[in-house]
């Protein structure tokens, strides 16, 4: 299987309405982007993203990495290849979320490299790549590795992160009881939450917000929150807290950035929360209950290379519900 690039390439196509393998010309269509490895969270972010490109009527490319050595590893059984124990591996997860949306296009991608440049590569071609991370133990927040933190680092357009475990029960409110699996979709789904910097409003970030609420027929809710003024240098008084009109300039400037948006997604109850601290720890409160945060990433490479942001790091570290991570200047 050749890797993923940008431009027409030809790959291989198994579609649900039949068992035999197409070879087809790539076309550039919508399509969501996951990648799996055989773990639990690989297939929590891989039904994620079906569940997401059923939303966005997009097909669900399936990608797995592996590359060659010379001895097979501890976990490859004996008597199979490297190559073969990674096919089966692609499959199982294919397999597994072809079985629970049977009419959504699904395509596989067995690619011979590593993890990080098959993601940013098939990146360049998506609309959204979805990410399984393990959860830090007994409490909220992603074991950022080497490879999602990578990704979310260097990829061009969204990524979304998900914990191991993460269902289409926990998008939606608390069902009640004797409520079938089947209705579960029914139930109104959980608020998303949007991370709002004022000093750098992004289309890009609100975009996506919005966009995610109106597919999932959510609510959103805007978070900004700004810390007090700095004591000046040599200063021993205190640090007053932030008056009646230093909140209702903030205030104002977030309705001002929102209001266009309300008025082009007029189906999306919005609702704005202004307040003093630290926007990490405003939008871990607000992640209670909710169904996705949405946060962004600045590109800008500094003399230590590509990074998330202190806010956005700490978000995916203390927040437990899927984190979606937008990249804009």
């Amino acid at each position: 299987m050749r890797p993923l690039r940008t431009g027409p390439l030809v790959h291989k196509a198994r579609h649900n309405s039949g068992q035999a393998w197409i070879w087809e010309a790539r076309i550039m269509v919508q399509h969501v982007v996951t990648g799996v490895d055989g773990s639990p969270q690989g297939l929590a972010a891989a039904h994620w993203a079906a569940r997401e490109a059923l939303r966005r009527g997009a097909s669900l490319s399936i990608v797995h990495a592996w590359k060659w050595h010379p001895r097979a590893a501890p976990y490859v059984p004996a008597g199979s290849t490297a190559r073969n124990w990674a096919e089966q591996r692609l499959d199982q997860a294919a397999n597994s979320v072809r079985a629970a949306h049977p009419g959504l296009r699904i395509v596989e991608h067995l690619v011979p490299d590593s993890a990080v440049t098959a993601l940013l590569r098939a990146a360049e071609e998506a609309d959204l790549v979805v990410l399984g991370s393990r959860g830090l133990g007994g409490v909220a927040g992603f074991m950022l590795g080497s490879v999602s933190q990578r990704v979310i680092a260097r990829s061009s357009g969204p990524v979304v992160l998900v914990r191991a475990g993460e269902t289409v029960a926990d998008e939606h409110l608390p069902a009640p009881d004797g409520i079938s699996p089947d209705e579960i979709p029914e139930i109104p789904h959980r608020d998303v939450v949007l991370g709002l910097d004022t000093r750098h409003p992004c289309d890009e970030l609100i975009e996506f917000a919005f966009e995610s609420a109106r597919r999932c027929r959510a609510a959103l809710r805007v978070i900004h929150a700004f810390g007090p003024a700095p004591a000046r240098v040599g200063d021993d008084q205190p640090v007053p807290e932030p008056g009646a009109e230093l909140f209702a300039g903030h205030e104002r400037t977030v309705l001002a950035t929102v209001r266009p948006w309300c008025e082009k997604f007029p189906e999306v109850p919005v609702s704005e929360t202004v307040c003093a601290g630290h926007a990490a720890t405003e939008l871990v409160r607000a992640s209670t209950g909710a169904s996705l945060v949405v946060v962004g990433r600045r590109k800008r490479d500094t003399h230590m290379g590509t990074h998330i942001g202190p806010v956005t790091h700490a978000v995916l570290h203390h927040v437990g519900c899927p984190v979606a991570v937008i990249p804009h200047a």
